[in-house]
């Protein structure tokens, strides 16, 4: 496959190596608040949105959903680099655009206003840019875009929707909470549960207990994410995960435990909410970023300030 039409190497950051390094891809309307570029370029075309880019070249733009986690992202490099500077095992992000790279300007100094360490920028012309997250190696890949996050899915890459929000930067350490079904674990027992209803999805889960839940979209990424934790003691770690799921810790919690156990994936807190609302619990969690399948408990996370990404 052939490289983007246009990639910008930051030379101001450390360039990390591919098959070391856990990738992670943002859209520029990911990272950044573009809603009124966006706006301009639907109503005017992608012209007049150039042309209005190139003019704005030196004003920053705000921040968007994603901004926080990537801030956090940088922190936890910081650290494990504090603790062996030869140290390979790094987050690495580049920022993947429909932009050209005569508008890509403004994306690039916007990064470096806030200093945020972004190794590349792509500027692709192509519909579809997710051709191009396997050959940079990507594990996580957060878009705007639908159609973006969908491609990603179809490609084998984890991927998810932000939308775009007011957030509040929380401080560090990263924190990053899963949806348990359809997010980190297959969508097994949520099928049972639509076929059969609750009951049937109950007894599934107690006949199943001593199986683990199959792969969800986002597994790959949390196991290297868990990879990552695992070099500092629990009390150390710059990353805290956890487990925020609808599923009920009485009856249906003991699988979903024993599937991390058998994965070796480690969750600093879980949540079993039979049900119940999230946003409260992710209100005090503060995570940088929030997955989930369900759109009630994104608006939810979104109600209280929460960073969320929807993963379809």
């Amino acid at each position: 496959m052939a490289e983007p039409e246009s990639t910008v190497i930051n030379t101001d950051v450390k360039q990390k190596d591919p098959s070391t390094a856990l990738v992670i891809a943002v859209t520029t309307r990911a990272i950044f608040n573009l809603e009124e570029e966006h706006k301009l370029y639907l109503e005017k075309g992608k012209d007049e949105y150039t042309r209005h880019q190139q003019a704005n070249q030196d004003k920053p733009l705000p921040p968007g959903t994603a901004f926080a986690f990537i801030q956090a992202v940088q922190y936890v490099n910081k650290k494990i680099l504090e603790s062996n500077p030869a140290e390979r095992d790094l987050f690495d992000i580049l920022v993947l655009s429909n932009n050209s790279p005569e508008s890509g300007v403004r994306i690039i100094n916007s990064a470096k206003h806030y200093g945020l360490e972004i190794s590349k920028f792509c500027f692709v012309s192509d519909e579809d840019s997710t051709q191009y997250l396997k050959s940079h190696g990507v594990k996580l890949f957060l878009s705007a875009d639908r159609t973006d996050v969908c491609n990603a899915l179809q490609r084998g890459v984890s991927a998810a929707l932000v939308f775009q929000q007011e957030v509040q930067a929380p401080s560090t350490p990263l924190r990053v909470a899963f949806d348990g079904d359809a997010v980190l674990f297959s969508d097994e027992t949520d099928q049972i549960f639509q076929e059969q209803g609750l009951e049937g999805a109950l007894q599934y889960e107690r006949a199943m207990e001593a199986v683990p839940i199959g792969e969800g979209p986002l597994k790959a990424f949390a196991m290297h994410l868990g990879k990552m934790r695992k070099k500092f003691g629990q009390e150390k770690s710059p990353i805290r995960t956890y487990l925020v799921t609808a599923r009920s810790g009485r009856d249906m919690g003991i699988r979903a435990i024993k599937t991390l156990r058998e994965w070796g994936l480690p969750i600093d807190e879980a949540f079993f909410m039979d049900g119940a609302p999230k946003g409260p619990i992710l209100a005090q969690i503060q995570p940088h970023i929030f997955f989930d399948d369900g759109l009630h408990n994104i608006q939810g996370a979104q109600n209280v300030g929460v960073p969320s990404a929807w993963v379809p």
